[in-house]
């Protein structure tokens, strides 16, 4: 998969407008526990930025963000975020009852850590599916 559009333009711009989007989907997903936004947004914004590399650079983009990275992304997201989930049950609560989560702790500072991790869990996976999704619909499956 070569770049759609040989610009210099859409080249410069592309590389210099993906750091700052990245930057505000990590802040976006970091202040997602107490304010409009979380996992899912920046998760969104991060995939976004990268198929921005994607639809600008062409393959050369595949050096900084391999397309195996978007399903490793995505699984261990999902992986990591069933673990958090499942911390509760196994000591007593409901699946992401974050005050069970670590016996002997409190349970307020918990629930702060627990949703905090929550967010970064599910920008992981948001992040790696999408792009996986798109780079499965670009090369036809075969990337």
């Amino acid at each position: 998969m070569t770049s759609r559009y040989e610009s210099l333009f859409l080249d410069v711009v592309s590389r210099a407008i993906v750091p700052l989007i990245q930057i505000f989907a990590l802040y976006v997903v970091t202040h997602g526990h107490y304010d409009p936004g979380g996992g899912f947004q920046g998760g969104v914004m991060l995939a976004a930025s990268i198929i921005l590399l994607r639809i600008s650079q062409g393959e050369e983009s595949f050096k900084r963000f391999p397309p195996s990275a978007g399903l490793y992304l995505a699984g261990f997201g999902a992986l990591a975020f069933a673990l958090l989930g499942f911390m509760s049950v196994v000591f007593g609560g409901n699946f992401l009852e974050y005050g069970y989560a670590v016996p002997g702790m409190d349970g307020v500072e918990l629930r702060y850590w627990g949703i905090f991790f929550a967010e970064v869990f599910i920008g992981f996976l948001v992040w790696g599916a999408l792009v996986a999704i798109y780079d499965a619909l670009t090369t036809g499956g075969s990337g």
